[in-house]
């Protein structure tokens, strides 16, 4: 049940309506990996530079993150600037400064290349087209992008789209590739441009599911605390394929397709009561089995 994951790991600076931090640690694979690490091992592929902290790789090391594609590379980590107004739904960018990430080239160690379940990060097409060439059988790859690379490079994503199983975007991205506003409407276009399923992030709007014939809607839980939403979707991703890899050897139904989404939800909603990744790095299971039962109850009806 290995599960890889590609993406980027940084320093995002974040100012929010509940507070402001500066230099903490973030990236996609970041949060990935530690959502995806209560529930499957996990392989993580990235870069970072000289001043990435010993002690969060330890600390990911420790969450039976396999950093065996890490690359430590000579300069300064990806940084990310921005902040929040009152729509948490929407991240303003200040500043992004790519360092040793401008020139990633990821090159899957050995034993990486029989991952079973890959998750590629919002990162370029064409690197998660490198990605694909290097992985032998996966059984699932899922597919983030943001509206960068949709702007940049759509033909490349497009292709990148049509060679992977599950895609993974927000609302507002879904609409600019599609050119549907309607959501079932996009989703159902992207579907026949070759994934078989779609997951639409919609942040404090909950999380819409769509196969062939499905459509399964999960809310996001209702916190009374909130102080960052940075990195919720990839920890969203992080617990969605997460719990798909955990299932590894069974045939998968819509029902597991459904339970993803909600296990996604669940850890999801724990990223955002505290900046970075504080809050995931420090989750017990009796924690994340308690948020899952409050989503059973908060969606639970009877005629």
């Amino acid at each position: 049940m290995s599960l890889l994951v590609v993406g980027s790991m940084a320093f995002d600076s974040i100012k929010s309506p509940f507070g402001e931090v500066e230099r903490v640690v973030g990236g996609s694979a970041t949060y990935f990996s530690l959502a995806a690490s209560y529930l499957t091992p996990v392989r993580l592929v990235s870069v970072v530079g000289k001043d990435f902290p010993k002690g969060t790789l330890d600390m990911l090391s420790a969450r039976g993150i396999d950093l065996q594609g890490l690359k430590v590379a000579e300069g300064i980590t990806f940084q990310w600037k921005g902040y929040y107004e009152y729509d948490l739904n929407v991240a303003h960018t200040v500043k992004t400064d790519l360092n040793v990430f401008e020139n990633f080239a990821p090159v899957l160690p050995a034993s990486y290349r029989e991952s079973r379940y890959v998750f590629l990060g919002n990162i370029d097409p064409k690197l998660q087209l490198d990605i694909l060439a290097q992985v032998r059988e996966p059984k699932i790859v899922a597919l983030d992008t943001m509206n960068f690379w949709i702007g940049k490079s759509p033909q490349l994503l497009r292709e990148v789209i049509r060679s992977v199983d599950i895609v993974v975007v927000n609302e507002a991205e879904i609409r600019e590739l599609t050119g549907e506003f309607n959501l079932v409407k996009a989703a159902r276009k992207m579907m026949r441009m070759g994934p078989g399923r779609v997951v639409i992030k919609r942040g404090e709007y909950g999380v819409l599911y769509l196969s062939g014939g499905e459509i399964f809607a999960a809310p996001a839980y209702p916190l009374e605390t909130i102080f960052d939403p940075t990195g919720a979707g990839d920890s969203f991703a992080g617990g969605f394929m997460g719990y798909l890899a955990s299932r590894d050897g069974a045939a998968l139904t819509e029902m597991d397709y459904r339970l993803a989404t909600i296990y996604g939800s669940a850890i999801a909603s724990f990223t955002v009561e505290a900046f970075s990744t504080e809050r995931l790095q420090g989750l017990s299971r009796e924690e994340i089995d308690s948020r899952l039962a409050a989503f059973r109850s908060l969606t639970e009806f009877r005629v």
